[in-house]
């Protein structure tokens, strides 16, 4: 199976389509073992996937090591692989699961925030080290939200040394939300952006600031979040919205669009997977798996056709805005 492969902004790394988040397989609420793991990784190698995101947040490291085993019988120059800087992992006193920090692992480190040059230098080294690979096609600054003064300052300047120093190929910030990522994208020279959860069929907050702006200065966006934690994949009461319960009124909405994806014969998981596209900056999007089947999945629904009366009646139903770009309009 091919996936289509772009440019990500001006840097000159190319994205797959879909991109492989591997919060999953560093054990993301629950456990999933090392076979399983490399089972997911080499499903998505299958089905065409040739960018894999990770972090040393994820399970501790986990992610990062399970990553780089399942990746090294593959062609180091055939993928993209990014992961994340701003949190240190530090020798923690034996005992206890990380489960309150969301990863079923055990607690033989802790996490200390640090986007100070130095920080930054060192955790990709560490990382490094954990993916066992020589170089990172794209390391983002991690949830910069109560430190940005420090990271535009200090950890900003020292991922553009290390690009220039040939260790990272792109640079960019991921983060939850849209309006510190404008922030970045006017004041730096990054590559990229990670917006995570802020553009689905159910919230379209980069649209207003970021997504055109990106546009205007070349930068590329990769869209994480698209089923909003749950609630575009399985809309019914009790699912959840940013894993938190969802409202009655988002779910209500969430519902509705379900109905109108139904008439046309469209899964709302292919909706939502391919809703990101309609804007020309969107170089890929990036679901969490953490299985075979959950890849599987997820690359079926891409290459479901989605007809563009579909998007136009979400319009006139107003369930999408009027001036929202939809990938029939794009393409």
């Amino acid at each position: 199976m091919n996936l289509r492969r772009n440019r990500l902004g001006r840097s000159p790394v190319r994205v797959s389509e879909l991109a492989f988040g591997a919060a999953g397989i560093g054990n993301l609420f629950t456990a999933v073992s090392d076979e399983q793991a490399e089972q997911a990784v080499h499903a998505a190698w299958e089905a065409g996937v040739r960018y894999f995101d990770t972090a040393p947040h994820y399970g501790l490291g986990l992610s990062e090591r399970r990553l780089g085993d399942a990746l090294s019988a593959m062609p180091r120059s055939e993928y993209v692989l990014s992961t994340k800087v701003g949190r240190l992992l530090e020798p923690a006193d034996p005992g206890g699961d990380d489960l309150a920090n969301g990863f079923a692992v055990p607690a033989t480190h802790r996490r200390r925030w640090d986007f100070t040059a130095e920080g930054v230098r060192r955790s990709i080294e560490e990382s490094l080290n954990r993916l066992d690979t020589d170089r990172i096609d794209i390391a983002y600054l991690h949830d910069p939200d109560d430190h940005a003064d420090q990271a535009l300052a200090e950890a900003y300047p020292e991922l553009e040394r290390l690009r220039a120093e040939g260790v990272l190929g792109a640079i960019g910030v991921g983060m939850n939300q849209a309006d510190l990522l404008a922030r970045f994208v006017r004041e730096t020279d990054i590559d990229a952006v990670l917006l995570a959860g802020r553009y689905s069929l159910l919230d379209q907050r980069g649209l207003t600031d970021l997504l055109p702006l990106a546009q205007r200065r070349g930068v590329g966006v990769v869209i994480g979040g698209v089923f909003n934690s749950g609630l575009l994949a399985d809309p019914r009461p009790g699912a959840t919205f940013d894993y938190t319960a969802a409202p009655a009124d988002l779910v209500s909405r969430a519902l509705d669009l379900k109905a109108v994806c139904a008439r046309y014969g469209v899964p709302l998981r292919a909706a939502a997977l391919r809703f990101p596209f309609g804007h020309p900056a969107v170089a890929s999007v990036l679901v969490g798996t953490r299985s075979a089947a959950e890849v599987l999945d997820a690359t079926a629904m891409l290459h479901e056709g989605v007809p563009d009366a579909l998007w136009a009646e979400l319009k006139e139903r107003g369930l999408l805005p009027a001036d929202v770009p939809t990938p029939g309009e794009a393409e």
